[in-house]
């Protein structure tokens, strides 16, 4: 994603790649982003603390959910925008976004395409339209490689039908099925993780009755559709007031 980025910023006029941060033992440290993105030299260097980003006006980070709360402290502290596309932070992790977001502007989605986010919105109001008769399945899968299941955009997609039909997902959530199971139960959300080789993220969602089903999915085909919508956030929070932004704030798009 990192590379993505730098490759993907050479689209925007208005934004400069001013500093790269790895982890402190990766082999890269030092090199290029440029180069290391296929790119000619941007005179940026790999570097391996998160102080050496200082320079810059907006934070994008693609790291390790234990490393982003560290991250958005020192953002806040800094006083730098932020826009988190990091996935499976636990409470504590996510607390410590939240304090953040009260010193800085950050804007924080499971997945940053622009695709995924419109359909986000549009199983919101697809569940709130055909309510209850229609049971709700999702389906993501992924490269073998990713750590975290379900995915974040497979529970971005289930909150956004719960909110739909007004229901509490915790409640109605169901996290794959495996013996005898029963019956499904009325208004249950399932939820289903497939990994396996380099698919870089396919979510489906079906919305299913006794006579008919729909189904809304998104394709990511390059893993370039995250670093766009990441830097278009980033031009986006630029100049916003502290607080804890969405794609949906990105987009300008509201709830019906």
């Amino acid at each position: 994603m990192g590379q993505a980025l730098v490759r993907c910023a050479a689209h925007f006029p208005d934004l400069r790649v001013v500093a790269a941060v790895e982890r402190a033992d990766h082999p890269d440290l030092g090199q290029d982003v440029g180069t290391l993105a296929g790119l000619r030299a941007l005179g940026v260097g790999m570097a391996g603390t998160v102080d050496s980003a200082a320079v810059a006006d907006v934070w994008i980070d693609f790291s390790d959910h234990r490393a982003v709360p560290t991250h958005a402290g020192l953002a806040a502290q800094y006083q730098k925008r932020m826009v988190i596309g990091t996935t499976g932070l636990d409470r504590v992790e996510t607390q410590a976004v939240e304090a953040a977001a009260r010193q800085t502007g950050i804007v924080w989605s499971p997945n940053m395409s622009l695709g995924v986010n419109l359909l986000v919105e549009l199983v919101r109001q697809a569940a709130g339209a055909l309510g209850l008769d229609y049971d709700i399945e999702i389906v993501e899968a992924h490269h073998k490689h990713k750590k975290d299941a379900p995915s974040g955009t497979a529970l971005f997609l289930a909150k956004g039908a719960a909110a739909g039909r007004k229901q509490d997902l915790d409640a109605v959530a169901c996290y794959g099925r495996e013996g005898i199971t029963g019956e499904r139960p009325r208004g249950q959300i399932g939820i289903h993780a497939l990994r396996a080789g380099s698919i870089v993220g396919d979510h489906t969602v079906a919305l299913a009755s006794d006579t008919e089903i729909i189904e809304l999915t998104h394709r990511a085909v390059s893993r370039d559709a995250f670093a766009m919508g990441a830097l278009r956030a980033a031009m986006w929070v630029a100049a916003r007031p502290a607080g804890m932004y969405g794609m949906k704030d990105v987009l300008g798009l509201k709830e019906g």
